[in-house]
């Protein structure tokens, strides 16, 4: 069993918005990966990207630059 550590979570309400996001990240080189959303958060469609709490304001600024749709932000235990 992995050990769990503190992930920002971007949810997502399509999955068009999340396959969009992923492209993005692979594309500026931000690491991370679509998972299924965690149980102890709900969302629209299922998939979530997950990366380390050290890149959450790179997280952030990117979707703030690049005017991103996004459902929420989540900071948690994963």
């Amino acid at each position: 069993m992995r050990k769990k550590s503190l992930k920002c979570i971007v949810t997502f309400q399509t999955t068009t918005q999340a396959m969009a996001f992923e492209m993005l990240c692979k594309k500026k080189d931000i690491p991370g990966r679509l998972i299924p959303v965690p149980k102890e958060l709900t969302t629209g469609c299922g998939l979530a990207w997950c990366v380390e709490e050290k890149f959450t304001e790179l997280i952030k600024k990117m979707i703030l630059n690049e005017k991103l749709q996004i459902d929420k932000i989540h900071e948690i235990m994963h």
